[in-house]
């Protein structure tokens, strides 16, 4: 295999999806339970639940709806059963028509089929049907149409000074080569939001960036108390990370050093290639579920101390540079970088090993997740709102 390709399955809208997946996506989360018996029947189908989809406000909905429909979208979904209850917010017939012109789509509705088990026996049978979508024959694709997800989570010192650095490397070989590179965790640049401005393209991607961070702060500050306990983390503290300023500063290093594009909003899918910045929060299933929802067909997440996290639709591959966890969570980590910290390796080889070991997931070898099975129940996911439950 030529080390500046991989192998994928192509789409006909020109994306290339590394994995093959049937979505069954409830459009609001009182039919959870549905889509995942439904899931349970039939091999290939993936139960992407959540809990939200009604009883929000429309910016919420907004969201909420961009974010299922770019789920739907990832080019590693090649068919997608919707799920609806028939009298929430989120309008399922508007998704519906949406996706039917770029992949197999149906949907079904409990309340108008009668329950839970006439619903259930529907939507197996549509879902058999659509397996018959899924491709078998690869092909050899550019890293152009690579599009990959950045993520740090239960940080520790390690991580600002081996595994994220390393990714940084990574990251640059993969847009020098044409790839797109989302990262996102805008509570996780407070204090080096400056470093990231210097890097944005232009003026405007530079406030955007300023306009995030300050509308973070200020959603913290209307809560009347301080962000320290939750950013950084007890567990980020006890990895030997004291504030948030030292942990953004480590936790950008993984973006690399090319020049930011763009800002994008949650779940939204950027409009050319290159590097991206994304408005999320620090947590996993909703940080995950908005880089899916941008188009990412894989994502790197870094740990210090570990974590177990995967993704229905997208493969991740966990980095440490923690030798302790490298040998104590050994079943969750991809790859080893703690040679690092030791001085027996240094960041640039590093970097290559992610380069290439991305390539080999992105042809098909299965990271820890998958090989668990972590991600196969649908339930490391959540989408990321701001208002009111009402």
């Amino acid at each position: 295999m030529n080390i500046y390709k991989y192998s994928g399955y192509s789409r006909e809208n020109g994306s290339v999806g590394i994995r093959n997946y049937i979505a069954a996506i409830p459009t609001v989360g009182c039919v959870n339970e549905v889509v995942s018996r439904i899931a349970k029947h039939v091999n290939g189908v993936v139960p992407v639940l959540h809990h939200q989809g009604c009883c929000q406000l429309r910016p919420d909905i907004d969201t909420v709806t961009r974010v299922l429909e770019g789920l739907s979208k990832n080019p590693n979904v090649v068919a997608i059963l919707l799920v609806s209850l028939g009298c929430e917010v989120v309008n399922v017939k508007r998704i519906e028509k949406q996706l039917k012109i770029l992949k197999p789509t149906q949907s079904i509705c409990l309340q108008e089929l009668g329950g839970i088990t006439k619903t259930v026996e529907k939507g197996i049978k549509i879902a058999q049907n659509l397996t018959s979508s899924i491709p078998s024959v690869k092909s050899e694709n550019k890293l152009s149409s690579l599009m990959i997800g950045l993520k740090c989570g239960a940080s520790d010192a390690t991580s600002g000074i081996a595994s994220n650095p390393a990714v940084g490397i990574a990251v640059d070989r993969f847009i020098d080569n044409g790839a797109t590179v989302i990262f996102g965790e805008t509570t996780e640049i407070l204090g080096a939001e400056d470093e990231l401005v210097k890097r944005a393209v232009n003026n405007r991607v530079g406030s955007k960036i300023l306009e995030k961070i300050e509308e973070m702060e200020q959603r913290a500050k209307s809560m009347g108390v301080d962000m320290r306990g939750s950013q950084p983390t007890p567990g980020n503290i006890r990895g030997g990370l004291t504030t948030i300023e030292e942990k953004s500063l480590g936790a950008i290093i993984k973006s690399g050093t090319k020049p930011i594009n763009g800002v994008l909003e949650y779940g939204e899918q950027p409009s050319g290639r290159g590097l991206y910045f994304m408005d999320t929060p620090g947590r996993e299933i909703e940080v995950l579920t908005g880089l899916a929802s941008g188009g990412c067909q894989l994502i790197l997440f870094t740990t210090g101390v570990g974590a177990p996290q995967g993704f229905p639709l997208c493969p991740v591959i966990k980095i440490s540079g923690n030798r302790h966890t490298c040998a104590h969570l050994k079943e969750h980590i991809d790859l080893d970088v703690s040679a690092i910290i030791s001085g027996e390796e240094n960041i640039t080889e590093a970097g290559e090993k992610i380069f290439r070991e991305i390539i080999k997931v992105a042809s098909g070898k299965k990271v820890k997740a998958e090989l668990l099975n972590y991600d196969t129940n649908g339930v490391n996911i959540d989408i990321y709102v701001k208002g009111p439950v009402i």
